[in-house]
């Protein structure tokens, strides 16, 4: 690697743990943040108290968080951040919340980047396809090339537009997960399962374990991918569609995060 970068990861749940600990894998020097750290982490990362803390010295900075805290955030870096930094806001909201940190950090000069995660983050952790946007998206991939990560950015594009993406298509693959998980209870309900999973797997090309997966996956993500589709559901009223499938997609992980 031509450049030792050293990136701040502000949030070490599932994602940002999988990301922290390949990064250092990759030869990066990571410092991060989490109120309440609770996975394991690479002895290398250097856990900081404080997201102001944790920006200081990197290059570049993840924001892996909730997005109901991701204004509180950009509120408690702006006066420590500086322009030579990229700030990746890489949390599950809509372009309209993005804008708004985006408008929070003005001020300090960062280059800011909306930063999509466009697929589930295990199994490949920070090789998981990424998808930028914003007037420093291709800075941004010039200063992580060396690293090689699965990353795109969209032309010509601004804040917003990585996300608006992201939900569009959360749309059809939360949708269709949702569709298959209440098919399956269905024809568990009635003994008919093998029958019923022989419908799903003629309409997917015939990989079954592809259902399973979006079964256990919706299980397993049930309260962060409601949280996402809440998102969508904002991001749809705010277009003036009223959002009749992703409103039930939204009530089905609910029921699944109580299982």
């Amino acid at each position: 690697m031509s450049e030792k970068l050293t990136i701040a990861m502000l949030g070490l749940g599932e994602a940002g743990s999988h990301f922290a600990n390949d990064l250092v894998n990759l030869g990066v020097k990571v410092i991060g943040y989490d109120p309440k750290p609770l996975r394991k982490l690479h002895p290398s990362i250097e856990v900081k108290a404080s997201n102001a803390e944790a920006v200081q010295e990197a290059d570049i900075i993840f924001s892996a968080n909730l997005s109901s805290v991701s204004e509180e955030i950009a509120t408690e870096i702006v006066s420590v951040i500086k322009p030579h930094q990229f700030f990746c806001e890489m949390n599950t909201s809509g372009p309209e919340k993005k804008q708004k940190i985006a408008s929070i950090l003005a001020s300090s000069g960062v280059k800011m980047i909306d930063l999509a995660i466009m697929a589930p983050v295990p199994p490949k952790g920070i090789m998981t396809p990424l998808l930028a946007s914003g007037e420093y998206a291709e800075d941004f991939l010039a200063k992580i090339q060396s690293l090689k990560l699965d990353i795109s950015s969209i032309e010509n594009s601004k804040i917003g537009d990585a996300a608006t993406r992201k939900l569009l298509r959360s749309i059809v693959y939360k949708g269709i997960a949702a569709v298959v998980c209440e098919a399956m209870e269905a024809g568990e309900a009635f003994g008919m399962e093998p029958y019923i999973r022989g419908q799903i797997s003629s309409l997917i090309g015939g990989n079954n374990e592809l259902i399973d997966r979006f079964v256990e996956g919706s299980k397993t993500h049930a309260i962060r991918r409601m949280h996402e589709m809440e998102a969508v559901i904002e991001m749809l009223e705010a277009k003036g569609i009223d959002p009749i499938v992703t409103k039930g997609t939204r009530s089905n992980l609910e029921k699944l995060s109580f299982i």
